[in-house]
């Protein structure tokens, strides 16, 4: 039987903590490293639904790329939304391990899972570390590439209906960024790169007119389609690492966001 500490140390060296942002929560946040583990669900965000999930389904650990808790927590008490998912998931037995922005920047992480999809060649972190990973990506792409059949290609990689450009959609792109999630911090390293384009999951009203006056084309196809789908390819990394786990991203979880 695998432990507890058996997979977080697994996803140690899967997205090292060493890549974390420093604002940032990662590792083991709840649990007990001696607990067996016989089932682990990978999930986004741990939500009162991805919650119930486990806990009807007896998961031993929960996988979340946004961790829970995020910021100190002063008093467990189920006063705040945060406190009674951790005191559910506490009576339950279940464990949290949180890979967060070092999933984002790993080797097989979210941001280089995003550009290989895209199609991006000579894939380089946009703000590397001394041994060569780090924040975000850039690349480039096939020769005559505009916004908008960029805007496509992720379309269908994330296999999506609609998501928010900024810029002209026959503008070059053969030069591009991604950062997933609320990146928009990044868009200055991707101009510096001379990235004609850059794909972020979400950002502010500014960052957006920042990029029209730099000339940076934007594709925006929210917080969680931006990582949805590297939470379930890292479902199916634990099950082929550990296949005698039940393993699965959770089928509960879905975008809060609706198109009305």
């Amino acid at each position: 039987m695998h432990t507890v500490e058996n997979l977080a140390a697994f996803l140690e060296r899967f997205a090292p903590r060493r890549l974390a942002e420093d604002w940032d929560n990662v590792g083991l946040l709840v649990g007990d490293r001696r607990r067996q583990v016989a089932r682990v669900m990978t999930c986004l965000t741990v939500t009162p639904t991805s919650a119930a999930e486990a806990m009807e389904r007896r998961v031993d650990l929960i996988v979340t790329h946004h961790p829970l808790p995020f910021r100190p927590v002063k008093q467990l008490t189920a006063d705040t939304t945060v406190g009674r998912l951790l005191l559910d998931l506490i009576a339950a037995r279940i464990a949290v391990y949180s890979p967060h922005t070092a999933f984002d920047s790993a080797r097989e992480g979210i941001n280089q899972r995003l550009a290989t999809g895209l199609g991006l060649r000579e894939i380089a972190p946009l703000l590397p570390d001394e041994e060569g990973l780090g924040a975000g990506r850039w690349g480039r792409i096939d020769p005559g590439t505009t916004l908008g059949q960029l805007a496509e290609r992720l379309k269908q990689f994330l296999a999506l209906d609609r998501l928010q450009m900024v810029g002209d959609p026959q503008r070059p792109a053969q030069v591009a960024a991604v950062a997933c999630g609320a990146a928009g911090t990044l868009l200055d390293a991707a101009h510096r790169a001379g990235c004609q384009a850059m794909v972020v999951g979400e950002t502010s009203f500014h960052t957006c007119l920042e990029a029209e006056a730099l000339g940076v084309g934007l594709l925006l196809p929210g917080h969680f389609a931006s990582e949805r789908f590297a939470v379930e390819c890292l479902a199916d990394v634990l099950a082929e690492q550990f296949p005698d786990l039940e393993t699965w991203a959770s089928r509960a979880e879905a975008d809060p966001l609706r198109w009305v």
